[in-house]
C-alpha cells in the first residue's frame, strides 16, 4: 500500500461535503427563484387624510395576499413636515402629528422587522381613520408589545435623531416628492396612481413563480382602478395657487387617460 500517496487523499465524505457547498453556492447565483424583491417606498405622514386611508385600506393588504414575500417595504414617516430655523419641528397637521410620526419612527427602529413594526403602524392609523387618535397607546396591549424601548425612544434624544434622519430621507427623494402619500416602486414614484401600486409591484417583479395576487391583474385592471378620481387624494407640501394648479391638472390629465385606455379596450 502506498501509504504516501494516501495521506494526500481528502475522505469521500469531506469531498461530498465540499461538492454540496459549491453546488449550493451555485444555486444561490443562477436559480431563477433567488430574485431581487421590489422595493416599495412610502413617505407619508401619520395625521395626513390620505396617508391614513391608503395605509388602512390599501398598503395592508399585501401582507394577506402573499406580496410581501417579494416586497422590501420601507415606511418613512416624515411627509410635509419642516424643520425651522429654531431646529424645532413643524408639521402639517399640528403638534399631534409630530408625536405620531416620531412615535412610529421609534416602532420601525425598535422593531426593524417588517412584521413586527407595520402591525403597530396599521393598528395606530386605524385609530386615526376611526377618529380615536389619543388612544393610540392602546396599540401596545392589542399587540402584546412592550411599550418601554418606544416610549424610551420618544422620549430620549434617538427620537429626533430618526425625524431628522426622514427629513433628509425624504429631503434626497428625486425627484422630489410635491404631496403625500408618495409611493414609489424600485425609487420610481407613481405619482397620482399610487392606488394601483399592486400592479406596479408585480410588473417590476422578475421572479418565478408570480404570486397569486399578480396572475389575475390584466390591462383593464391596470389602466381602470383609481385613474377616474378627477382630483387626487393627497395633501400637498404647501397650499398655493401654484401648487394646486399643478395638482388639479395632474388629476384631469390622468382622468383623460384612463378615459382614453378604457375607452381603446372596449
Amino acid at each position: 500500500m502506498n501509504f504516501k500517496r494516501q495521506s494526500h487523499m481528502i475522505p469521500t465524505f469531506h469531498m461530498t461535503k465540499i461538492y454540496f457547498l459549491l453546488f449550493l453556492l451555485f444555486l444561490t447565483f443562477v436559480s431563477p427563484i433567488s430574485c431581487k424583491k421590489v422595493s416599495l417606498g412610502l413617505s407619508y405622514e401619520s395625521n395626513c387624510p390620505y396617508s391614513v386611508l391608503f395605509v388602512v385600506e390599501d398598503l395592508y393588504k399585501i401582507f394577506y395576499n402573499g406580496l410581501i414575500d417579494i416586497v422590501d417595504l420601507h415606511l418613512v414617516p416624515w411627509g410635509n413636515a419642516r424643520i425651522l430655523d429654531n431646529n424645532t419641528i413643524q408639521c402639517q397637521h399640528g403638534p399631534y402629528e409630530c408625536l405620531l410620526n416620531t412615535i412610529e419612527a421609534c416602532a420601525i427602529d425598535v422593531w426593524p422587522d417588517v412584521h413586527a413594526h407595520f402591525p403597530f403602524i396599521y393598528c395606530v392609523e386605524k385609530l386615526i381613520y376611526d377618529g380615536k387618535k389619543t388612544e393610540w397607546e392602546t396599540c401596545f396591549l392589542k399587540l402584546g408589545l412592550d411599550e418601554k424601548p418606544v416610549t424610551d425612544c420618544y422620549e430620549s434624544g434617538r427620537g429626533k435623531e430618526l425625524n431628522l434622519r426622514n427629513a433628509a430621507v425624504t429631503g434626497d427623494l428625486r425627484p422630489p416628492h410635491t404631496y403625500v402619500p408618495w409611493v414609489t416602486v424600485d425609487g420610481q414614484p407613481l405619482y397620482d396612481d399610487y392606488i394601483d401600486f399592486i400592479s406596479f409591484i408585480c410588473k417590476a417583479y422578475k421572479g418565478s413563480p408570480v404570486p397569486a395576487a399578480c396572475s389575475g391583474l390584466s390591462a383593464a385592471d391596470v389602466s381602470q382602478k383609481g385613474s377616474l378620481n378627477i382630483f387626487t387624494p393627497v395633501c400637498y407640501t404647501g397650499v398655493t395657487i401654484k401648487s394646486l394648479f399643478s395638482g388639479i391638472t395632474t388629476a384631469v390629465a390622468s382622468w383623460v387617460r384612463g378615459v382614453t385606455e378604457a375607452a381603446a379596450l372596449e
